[in-house]
């Protein structure tokens, strides 16, 4: 299986303005990505897709390709879509790799591509709820899983609801997941799926994985043990830091 890695990489971030340029340990956050996705043995190439010149001219002088895609492009899947249009080379998947992980694991990206060999047409990882204030947080989306490793459904809301048990610390009574936004799409799925109109409970959660299950697509989820740190803020550039002065 040919396998193309893209990473969506927009410069106009509500809270955080230029947030793929900012440098992190003497380098560009996005060139850390790139340089960590153009690693993984089973891509076949790495591609950024941006929206600005800047991105673009960074990346190049790194010696990584990139794409310039519309700025009217409302997610990272349509800039998938969009750059697997251009390609001049025919792939069969697509990983679509979050511009702001910088430092994200070959496992990952493995885990995702095993998924997609064994025909998975949406392909996405979970990891172990550990701590309340995960499953508290609507910004750490929450996934349920099926013993098929079927994604059922994805929420902001801590899910299932444990019935007759305190919500307080429910994660050490049950296995909770939250969902790693890495994502691998079949080529001719990654075409059908940005054609899709919007559906009511992608509106309700604005997560756009939910409008895909509303249309009947499968996605599974592969399960690490290994944490992603994306970054949203310019303090959680701190935060990554301790992280790295710890792993």
């Amino acid at each position: 299986m040919k396998i193309a890695g893209i990473i969506p990489a927009r410069y106009d971030s509500s809270r955080f303005p230029g947030k793929p340029l900012v440098e992190i340990q003497g380098k560009p956050m996005i060139i850390h990505t790139m340089e960590n996705a153009a690693s993984s043995p089973i891509l076949a190439k790495v591609i950024v897709a941006t929206d600005d010149e800047r991105i673009k001219t960074t990346v190049e002088k790194y010696g990584g390709n990139c794409m310039l895609t519309s700025k009217s492009l409302k997610s990272g899947t349509a800039r998938c879509a969009a750059v697997l249009k251009q390609l001049n080379e025919p792939f069969d998947a697509v990983i679509n790799i979050q511009g702001d992980e910088p430092f994200i694991h070959q496992e990952h990206i493995k885990a995702v591509g095993d998924l997609l060999e064994n025909h998975a047409e949406i392909a996405t990882l979970a990891k172990k709820i550990t701590a309340d204030k995960e499953l508290q947080n609507p910004n750490v989306v929450k996934v349920v899983i099926n013993n098929l490793g079927k994604t059922l459904y994805f929420s902001r809301h801590p899910i299932p609801y444990i019935r007759n048990r305190s919500t307080e610390n429910s994660w050490q009574n049950y296995t909770f997941y939250k969902h790693i936004g890495l994502y691998g799409y079949q080529a001719k799925v990654l075409k059908n799926i940005v054609n899709l109109p919007l559906s009511d409970l992608e509106e309700a959660e604005k997560l756009e994985q939910l409008r895909w299950l509303d249309y009947n697509y499968t996605i599974y989820a592969g399960i690490t043990s290994e944490e992603s740190f994306g970054i949203d803020t310019p303090e959680d550039i701190k935060e990554l830091e301790k992280f790295l002065n710890h792993s």
